[in-house]
């Protein structure tokens, strides 16, 4: 009977029932050492699995990625206008995020005592990131450039804090694999595009618990912050609140603001035809939040609506499905101030700027599959020094949001393509022909 429910409706299910146990324990005589030690543990083993697969993920996913461009040559043109915006795209979208999350200050709005309560549960050991903080004030401020590049790739590997040195590695492998004979690269490509499904397939093993791992940190994180004083979940609850409203409120930025002043520089499409061309693909995103499974119907309204070449679309949208991911870094950026405001934890501009870089690097490796978006919030966070259990904190509205950036991931994708072909003198004056309207097809199988 569970397996009829889509595995989202589990995840939602999951973290209400968690919400209303925590509540219960904490209204009523149930010790709270039950749920601290007989259910937080199956979060901790859900938050170590996402862990676990991070750095294989991203080291296969990209090398795949950066490989499967076909030659270098390709990158001086076509190749490079698009990388380039979708880059450009994606710092705008992590800096509009670190503008609003800093302006609104979300996690600032809880009160002390609770801000104290969280920090004794995720940051221990204050002290030393106080002395690790002095460290970081006394490094030349090119310090982080350095970081990238690695003395020992396989120790990188084996410290999720390490991420920019696997990302920086996987492009390095993926540009050689293009540039040496093409029988030596083969096997290499194979290898690590078998070791991407294989990881892929375990993502999926590690989202069958999903929602009993948000039931579980749900459950604990409302037990854990309540303490002596109740209202303090209540709190919690309001500050996340304001949190994913800024997340949607940067995510309507992108598509209201942003992307229509882009197309207007570059192109001469007016929005609302772009929109109305689109909205299908958009529509799909919204309901299985997943790129990968939205980019049959993304190529074919970008090419039977908006008139961009098949060359174009299908160079620009399956590579912009696996590294452009601009909804997902404005929602990082967000997350990771926000869950540092929550943790009293104040970060420095330099801390910021690696935000910045880290999501815009680690955008490029996220795979289009369940979890990924966790993933890659990680990085972000254990980069910055802010606890990674921090997204239990957060994972509660997560699936919603998940949604929506997941169309603004599909709009960014649809907008650059759009762009590339104009500036390529492919693309029509205006709206060409118009086919049948596309309904999400039901056969497309929810990825989440």
């Amino acid at each position: 009977m569970l397996k009829k429910i889509p595995l989202h409706t589990q995840i939602i299910i999951g973290l209400v029932l968690g919400l209303i146990f925590g509540l219960v324990v904490i209204k009523t005589s149930i010790p709270n050492s039950f749920t601290i030690d007989y259910i937080k543990p199956f979060g901790t083993i859900f938050i170590n699995g996402l862990k676990m697969i991070a750095v294989p993920l991203v080291l296969a996913s990209l090398i795949v990625g950066v490989s499967n461009l076909g030659d270098v040559s390709k990158l001086s043109r076509i190749g490079g206008k698009t990388i380039g915006t979708y880059l450009v795209t994606t710092v705008l979208a992590v800096t509009i995020g670190l503008v609003l999350v800093n302006v609104f200050k979300p996690g600032k709005s809880l009160p002390p005592e609770t801000r104290e309560n969280l920090m004794s549960l995720y940051e221990g050991d204050a002290g030393s990131r106080v002395g690790q903080a002095a460290e970081l004030q006394k490094q030349s401020p090119l310090q982080p450039l350095v970081d990238i590049v690695p003395e020992n790739v396989f120790r990188a590997t084996t410290d999720n804090a390490a991420m920019l040195q696997v990302v920086f590695f996987a492009i390095l492998v993926g540009i050689a694999l293009l540039q040496i004979p093409k029988q030596k690269a083969d096997p290499v490509i194979a290898f690590f595009d078998g070791l991407n499904d294989v990881i892929i397939q375990i993502v999926n093993y590690i989202m069958m618990i999903a929602p009993y791992g948000v039931f579980a940190l749900m459950a604990s994180l409302i037990v854990e912050i309540a303490g002596e004083n109740p209202d303090s979940a209540v709190q919690l609850l309001m500050a996340l609140l304001k949190y994913s409203l800024v997340v949607v409120g940067g995510l309507l930025t992108m598509i209201m603001v942003i992307y229509p002043l882009i197309l207007m520089a570059f192109t001469k499409v007016k929005y609302l035809d772009f929109f109305r061309a689109i909205r299908p693909a958009q529509l799909l995103a919204f309901s299985t939040s997943s790129s990968s499974a939205t980019l049959p119907v993304t190529m074919k309204q970008v090419e039977e609506e908006l008139g961009v070449s098949e060359e174009i679309s299908s160079f620009v949208l399956p590579l912009g499905a696996t590294v452009n991911m601009d909804g997902t870094s404005l929602y990082q950026g967000v997350a990771a101030v926000f869950i540092a405001q929550a943790l009293g934890m104040d970060l420095s501009l330099t801390q910021q700027l690696m935000i910045v870089l880290t999501a815009t690097l680690a955008s490029i490796g996220s795979a289009g599959v369940p979890g990924a978006g966790l993933i890659m919030l990680i990085i972000v966070l254990e980069s910055i020094g802010v606890p990674a259990a921090g997204i239990a904190l957060i994972i509660a509205p997560d699936r919603i949001l998940d949604m929506f950036r997941t169309v603004v991931n599909v709009t960014g994708d649809a907008t650059v393509c759009t762009i590339v072909a104009s500036t390529e003198g492919e693309l029509p004056d205006g709206l060409i022909r118009k086919s049948n309207p596309l309904t999400p097809n039901e056969s497309v199988q929810d990825t989440e």
